[in-house]
């Protein structure tokens, strides 16, 4: 699984070398990991998603628009567009993408318990390099 070369890629060629951690970084990236743990309580509007993920940070229709699109492609979201006036668009998840948020929230659940031990270290490592530091 190379994912290193030294001239550019594009997108498609990327994909074609190494689609497991396009995935990855799909699920796991800023807005991603909230639209999934978002719609694992059910189906969503479009500005009912973004409210609740703007509880938690600010996203621009822009990106959550791409980030939306990009998990449909992917199959983890699924969108439902209805032929009315005004129109509504649904957003839920796919069992592919329930199975994926369950994966991403344990992963939060995780950070949110630890996060005494990961400050604690990061403390520890910041002492130690700074003591370096000085007696160079």
């Amino acid at each position: 699984m190379a994912v290193s070369n030294t001239r550019a890629r594009t997108g498609a060629e990327a994909e074609a070398m190494c689609p497991y951690r396009l995935v990855l970084e799909h699920v796991t990236s800023r807005w991603g990991v909230l639209v999934l743990i978002e719609l694992m309580e059910g189906s969503r509007r479009f500005g009912e998603l973004r409210r609740a993920i703007d509880q938690v940070g600010r996203i621009s229709e822009k990106m959550l628009t791409q980030t939306l699109q990009t998990l449909e492609r992917d199959g983890l979201v699924h969108r439902d567009a209805k032929p009315v006036i005004p129109p509504r668009v649904d957003y839920s998840l796919t069992g592919l993408g329930r199975e994926a948020a369950e994966q991403v929230r344990s992963l939060a659940q995780w950070t949110h318990d630890r996060m005494g031990e990961v400050e604690k270290s990061r403390r520890t490592y910041d002492e130690a390099r700074e003591l370096r530091s000085r007696a160079s």
